[in-house]
């Protein structure tokens, strides 16, 4: 691979609850052969700018889609075997899900899907506004107008109190609520919440406060990569660093170590360029 850049702007204040940073991506030469799609808290929609995305669960095969909305997961996806150069990623929390969507993430967990219609017009349309549109800040623009047109003022069968309540938490917290502790919180039996809680975010609860986990461990990396794992793992909350390691090895497929020298090198020596926000 000889270069990468990726583009970020912070979403339109509108869409801050439902909508995280928006990320343009772009190789200079040949992508990366692989790169691993982390878990996290939010859902995931690409927009290919060129070749379609080739996406793959752990031990299937490859699959190719020129537009993708993937739900919560909690193991990683392989990225690669595309020629794919360059593209648009939205973060969209679960709020986001119904708000923009139409639907809550727990019908689309664990789920890769090719979309065909995109915030109410054909994806293969903004597919191609984007591409004939050579700015950045201009292409963000689109997505935004596109976000802010597709904005349900009312969200679909909105979650219960006591579900969002949870979720909040397990946000705030980083994963380091107990299940029993949510749950007497909010006035259900642990049983209750997990079987609810799974099927509105498509994960237990416990399984999200290890993706949550992990997703602050790999921004502490991101952030500082020399890190020692040792110190990472006791300030997260981990018994010792083989169960860190433990913990990456189930959600990446790798080690942390494995996963710096891979991966973190593109993302440490790119072109980074943050955005103005928008004025939509």
């Amino acid at each position: 691979m000889e270069g990468f850049e990726y583009h970020v702007r912070r979403a339109h204040p509108a869409l801050r609850p439902y909508l995280g940073d928006l990320v343009g991506y772009a190789y200079y030469g040949e992508p990366a052969e692989l790169h691993r799609g982390l878990p996290s808290r939010y859902l995931t929609i690409v927009i290919s700018l060129d070749e379609p995305l080739g996406i793959a669960w752990p031990d299937s095969p490859v699959e190719k889609f020129q537009t993708v909305v993937s739900g919560l997961h909690s193991t990683a996806v392989r990225i690669g075997d595309s020629p794919n150069l360059a593209g648009i990623q939205l973060a969209l929390t679960p709020e986001g899900s119904r708000a923009l969507l139409g639907l809550p993430s727990g019908e689309l967990a664990t789920t890769i899907l090719d979309v065909d219609t995109l915030l109410g017009i054909p994806a293969q349309e903004v597919g191609e506004r984007l591409r004939a549109t050579p700015s950045w800040q201009d292409r963000f623009d689109i997505v935004e107008r596109l976000l802010l047109e597709a904005w349900r003022d009312e969200p679909i069968g909105e979650p219960r109190a006591e579900l969002g309540w949870a979720w909040r938490r397990l946000c705030e917290t980083a994963g380091g609520v107990g299940v029993q502790e949510l749950a007497s919180e909010v006035g259900w039996s642990r049983r209750h919440l997990t079987e609810q809680f799974r099927v509105e975010y498509g994960l237990a609860p416990k399984v999200a406060a290890r993706v949550l986990r992990f997703e602050q461990a790999v921004g502490r990396l991101k952030a500082r990569p020399q890190t020692r794992l040792a110190d990472l793992a006791a300030d997260l909350g981990y018994s010792d660093q083989a169960h860190l390691t433990r913990e990456w090895h189930a959600i990446a497929g790798c080690s942390p170590r494995q996963w710096i020298v891979e991966e973190l090198p593109f993302v440490q020596d790119d072109v980074r360029t943050e955005v103005a926000e928008s004025g939509v």
